[in-house]
C-alpha cells in the first residue's frame, strides 16, 4: 500500500463516505454521517476551529505487548458507531482518512501519523485520532510535540487507563508509550507532565509504580474514582497546564461496558465518571488533541465498546 497525498496530508487511505440512518435532509434530522465531510485545507480554513478525525490502523504494538490483536480494525468500527448519532455539535468535523501500520512497521507508521497530526494542529484544528492499540499514544505525542501550537506552553498528558504503560523495554509496544514520551521530553530539556485516571493496582507491577513515582506521575486508582474525586483530580491537573492531550484507553472501563478491548477490566471506572471527565476537559478550553485507543472489534459484543467510544467522542466535541 502506497501513501496517498490527501488534502495536503500524507495518509495511507483517503476518507470514505460515512453511512447511517436517514430521516431527512433538513438540519433538524442531521446525523454524523450527513455532517461529516472529507478534510480539505480550504474547507477547514473556512470553519471555526473544526475537529479533524484521523484513523491510526495499528495493532503492531499490541502484538509486541503480547495482547489480543485486532485493534487495527477499530477506526472503521468507531466511524460506523458515530455515523448514526444525531449531530448536535456547533463545530464542523472533517475526516482526514487513515494511517495504516503494515506488519511490524510501527515506528514508520507513528512518524507518518505524527506528521499529519502536526500539520492539522498547526492549521488550528482540534485533532481526534481513532486508534489502534495504545501505541497510538506515541504517534499522538510526536504530532503534538512537533506542533507549533504547543511551543512555549505547558503541555499536559491525561490518560484514562487501567495501566501506566510505562514499561521499560528494548522494543516499543502498546505498553511503553508514556516512558517513550518521558524520555523524549527529558532529551528536550523538559519534564513530562503526565496524569492517569483509573489505575488498576493489581494490573500494574511494583516496578511500574516505582517508575511512575520517579517520573512524578499523578494518578488515581480505579477504586478511588468517584465522580467527585475524579473531578477534583482533573481540575488540579488542568490548573497547572496550558494545553491538554487527552488519551482514552477503553480498558479503563468495566468489561461489562467495554468488552471489546485487548485487556478487559475486572473492576474499571464507571462510564458516567469517564463521560464526566470528557465534558470537564472539553469545557476547560485547553483540549488540543484527543485519541481513543484499544478498541478490538473482534472481541466486541453488539458493538458495545465502539458505541461507547463514539459517545465519548461526541461528548468531547460538543
Amino acid at each position: 500500500m502506497g501513501p496517498t497525498n490527501s488534502q495536503s496530508l500524507t495518509v495511507d487511505i483517503s476518507p470514505n463516505a460515512w453511512t447511517g440512518r436517514f430521516d431527512g435532509d433538513g438540519a433538524e434530522h442531521r446525523r454524523w454521517w450527513q455532517a461529516m465531510a472529507p478534510h480539505t485545507q480550504a474547507a477547514a480554513e473556512a470553519a471555526a476551529r473544526p475537529a479533524v478525525v484521523l484513523g491510526f490502523c495499528s495493532d503492531a504494538g499490541v502484538l509486541r505487548n503480547k495482547g489480543r490483536v485486532g485493534a487495527a480494525a477499530a477506526p472503521a468500527a468507531i466511524r460506523s458507531a458515530l455515523g448514526p448519532l444525531a449531530y448536535h455539535l456547533d463545530r464542523d468535523v472533517f475526516d482526514a482518512g487513515d494511517v495504516v501500520v503494515e506488519g511490524d512497521a510501527l515506528e514508520a507508521g507513528q512518524e507518518r501519523a505524527g506528521q499529519a497530526i502536526s500539520k492539522l494542529l498547526d492549521a488550528g484544528n482540534l485533532t481526534v485520532v481513532l486508534g489502534g492499540g495504545h501505541e497510538t499514544a506515541f504517534a499522538s505525542y510526536l504530532g503534538v510535540a512537533g506542533s507549533e501550537s504547543v511551543q512555549g506552553k505547558r503541555l499536559g498528558v491525561l490518560n484514562l487507563d487501567a495501566h501506566f504503560d510505562l514499561r521499560d523495554e528494548a522494543t516499543p509496544s502498546s505498553g511503553t508509550p508514556f516512558l517513550q514520551m518521558a524520555t523524549a521530553e527529558a532529551e528536550a530539556g523538559r519534564k513530562l507532565n503526565y496524569a492517569v485516571v483509573g489505575i488498576s493496582e493489581p494490573n500494574n507491577t511494583r516496578t511500574l509504580f516505582d517508575t511512575a513515582d520517579r517520573l512524578d506521575v499523578k494518578y488515581i486508582l480505579d477504586e478511588q474514582c468517584s465522580r467527585e474525586a475524579v473531578e477534583v483530580f482533573v481540575a488540579d491537573f488542568l490548573a497547572g497546564i496550558d494545553v491538554l492531550y487527552l488519551t482514552i484507553d477503553l480498558d479503563v472501563l468495566p468489561a461489562s461496558v467495554a468488552p471489546g478491548v485487548s485487556a478487559p477490566a475486572a473492576y474499571g471506572v464507571p462510564l458516567p465518571v469517564i463521560s464526566s471527565v470528557c465534558r470537564q476537559v472539553a469545557a476547560s478550553g485547553k483540549l488540543l488533541h484527543v485519541d481513543v485507543a484499544e478498541l478490538n472489534p473482534e472481541f466486541d459484543i453488539d458493538s458495545r465498546t465502539a458505541k461507547v467510544a463514539a459517545r465519548l467522542i461526541n461528548s468531547l466535541l460538543a
